[in-house]
This record gives structure tokens, sequence and C-alpha cells, in this order.
């Protein structure tokens, strides 16, 4: 795609997913580019965009927090819409990114949704869930989520009325980007390596349903 504010990698024939990125890291930080990386090496298709926000502060320097929740539902819509047959599509991302797909996956019609360190409430406000639409989600969805992540527990998690449609894998000893201890024995490469087998094995599953 030709438009600034996308990144894709690739065959088109293969398996797209769509990420977005999290609220404070644009679409080519580190973490993105390596999770393109692992993902395009499975043999999938990888589209990144940015939203209205980042793209603002790619073209001015300008550190803004994010658009309000109409304006990046909006910019989900969009990126689907030009990305074509959403049957063919994962959507999806890191955190933020994430939340706000699995906010347009059932209307839009996706064939998947993969969130990567979902933001179930702010960290050390357990009380402040982010939780009550994915109680009825439909969309077949994957959950990729570090052990540690401060964003929801293990047994946080357990404790949520989550829909069948949901499943949650727990990445080793991993905080909100999935980086673990040194003294874990895992490495950063070893969870983002896992994350990605178990993205793109969902990719395989949806997409032959």
């Amino acid at each position: 795609m030709n438009e600034p504010n996308f990144l894709d990698e690739g065959s088109r024939d293969a398996p797209t997913a769509v990420l977005a990125h999290g609220a404070g890291a644009a679409m080519d930080s580190d973490w993105m580019n390596r999770m393109s990386t692992e993902l395009v090496a499975r043999g999938m298709r990888c589209v990144r965009f940015e939203f209205p926000y980042m793209a603002k502060r790619r073209a001015d320097g300008k550190r803004r927090g994010p658009d309000r929740h109409p304006v990046l539902l909006g910019a989900w819509r969009q990126a689907i819409k030009r990305l074509g047959d959403p049957n063919r599509l994962i959507i999806g991302g890191k955190s933020m990114g994430g939340r706000i797909a699995s906010m347009v996956a059932d209307e839009t019609g996706v064939a998947g949704l993969v969130c990567m360190g979902y933001p179930f409430h702010p960290p050390r406000s357990p009380e402040k869930l982010r939780v009550a639409h994915l109680r009825e989600l439909q969309t077949p969805t994957l959950i990729l989520h570090g052990e540690r992540d401060p964003f929801g527990s293990p047994d946080e998690v357990a404790g949520y009325d989550l829909s069948d449609a949901i499943s949650v894998h727990w990445v080793g000893d991993g905080d909100h980007s999935f980086k673990p201890r040194v003294r874990s024995g895992r490495t950063l490469q070893q969870n983002m390596s896992e994350a990605a087998d178990e993205l793109a094995a969902f990719a395989k599953r949806v997409m032959a349903t």
C-alpha cells in the first residue's frame, strides 16, 4: 500500500495480519518491527498502520495522547475497508491497538482477532476493567499475554467472564511487551518467537473454517 501511514510486508496471497500500535509507540517501533519480521518468516503477510494522532506526531514531532475512541474506531474501520475482503483478515495489535480492534471485530466480519498484551485494566487499578464487550465477542480471538503483565495477571483474567470465542496464551514470564526477567532463563527473542508461532497457528485455524 502507498499510504504514508501503512507498512505492508509479505506476500499478498498469504494470510494477512493487520496490526495497530499501542498508545505510546509507532507502527515501526522495535517491537512492532520484530513482530512483523517473525510473522513474515512464518509465511504471513503483516500490514501495519498508524492512528491519526501518531501520524501527526510523525509529521510534526510533537508528542500527543491517543485520539478519542470514535476516531480510533474510525481508523480501524477505514484500514479494514482499504484491505478488501474482511474474511481474509486477522486484525489486532499491541495493547491499545488490539483493544480498539476488539471493538470493531464483530461488526466488520473479520476472520479473527489477536490482542498482544490486552490492557484488561490500568496498572495498579484492577477495578477499572475493560472487558465488558469481551463477554459477548463472537469473532475467534487469541489474546497473547505476558505472565507478569501489570495490565492483567493470570489469576485476575481467570476470574473474568470472557466469551467462549476467546483463548488466552500466556507468554512465559513476559511483561507487557513479553520481555522476561533474566533469572527466568527465557529471552525476549524466545517469547516473541513463541507469540508469533501461536499467532500463525491461530491464523491457519481460522482461515481454514
